[in-house]
């Protein structure tokens, strides 16, 4: 079975769990979120609320509109213009807070998936500093809307654990549904079916000792052709984008996994642990046992 690259990158990008905050607000109320690394997201239950940010117009939301805010930008969330808003720092899997005055209500579930740190990878490079998604369109992500919006209405037995759960599979959810309306770059990349393929292949087997033309051979174009393509694509080359992702995994094999320097090397297609260490700083700028002892927040 092949890699499923989209996956394969969320997996890697991403320090899970995500975190999430059920918000009941009553005009007036504004809260203020952003400033950390990661993806900032909000599902609007019930009501309406607009999202603020400096140098933008008003977003107006509504309920079944799903955000997602790319990069840690500041961002506001409120009933009005006007608000005075507040700082809400999410911090826990799954937290609920009720804020504002007696006005209308409004629902919604905010939070954030925390991004690896250093990590640069050409999926991240494409996304716009706001995706907003006005009331799904796409019966799965409408499904997960849905899901989310009675667990959190409902208040079962349970519910933490379903909403936790549905939040990590929303960002998914979320980046399909925006790709499907965006097919270019990385997107496009992925859909590609040569280009696609030797995506699948690099993920399904960092350690594999790839070359150019061996990549070409495999998909049947020639050399050329090929690297033109794929640079076209994923706006770098076959092996640029090859030590990226195998830094990518490195990085998530180091955090989350405790076996010996020399051996994520070798899971990454290096024989070396001298120059597995030289790859990694200069993707990251920091040496491979430093980036391990890093507070991952």
């Amino acid at each position: 079975m092949e890699s499923d690259v989209l996956s394969d990158a969320v997996a890697a990008l991403t320090t899970a769990p995500a975190l999430s905050v059920h918000i009941r607000a009553r005009a007036p109320w504004g809260l203020r979120f952003g400033g950390r690394r990661g993806f900032g997201f909000h599902v609007v239950v019930r009501g309406e609320c607009l999202l603020l940010r400096d140098g933008a117009g008003p977003v107006p939301l509504q309920a079944g509109d799903v955000v997602l805010v790319p990069g840690g930008v500041v961002h506001t969330l409120a009933d009005s213009r006007d608000a005075a808003p507040l700082d809400l720092v999410v911090d826990h899997r799954v937290d609920s807070v009720t804020v504002g005055g007696d006005g209308a209500e409004a629902v919604v579930l905010s939070g954030a998936y925390r991004l690896e740190r250093g990590v640069r990878h050409p999926l991240l490079a494409t996304l716009p500093d706001v995706i907003r998604l006005s009331g799904p369109r796409r019966d799965r992500l409408a499904a997960a809307v849905e899901l989310l919006s009675t667990e959190i209405e409902t208040r079962e037995p349970g519910s933490d654990a379903i909403v936790a759960a549905l939040v990590d599979a929303l960002l998914v959810y979320i980046l399909r549904a925006w790709h499907e309306d965006n097919a270019t770059g990385w997107t496009a990349a992925m859909t590609d079916p040569a280009i696609g393929h030797t995506l699948h292949r690099m993920h399904a087997a960092p350690a594999e000792p790839w070359t150019i033309d061996r990549l070409a051979d495999e998909i049947g174009m020639a050399r050329a052709t090929f690297t033109r393509r794929f640079r076209r694509l994923v706006g770098e080359s076959p092996l640029a984008y090859l030590t990226r992702w195998r830094m990518i995994t490195a990085a998530r094999l180091l955090r989350r996994d405790r076996a010996p320097l020399a051996a994520v090397a070798r899971q990454v297609g290096y024989d070396s642990e001298f120059a597995f260490a030289k790859a990694f700083k200069r993707e990251y700028g920091i040496a491979p046992g430093a980036y391990r002892r890093q507070d991952p927040r």
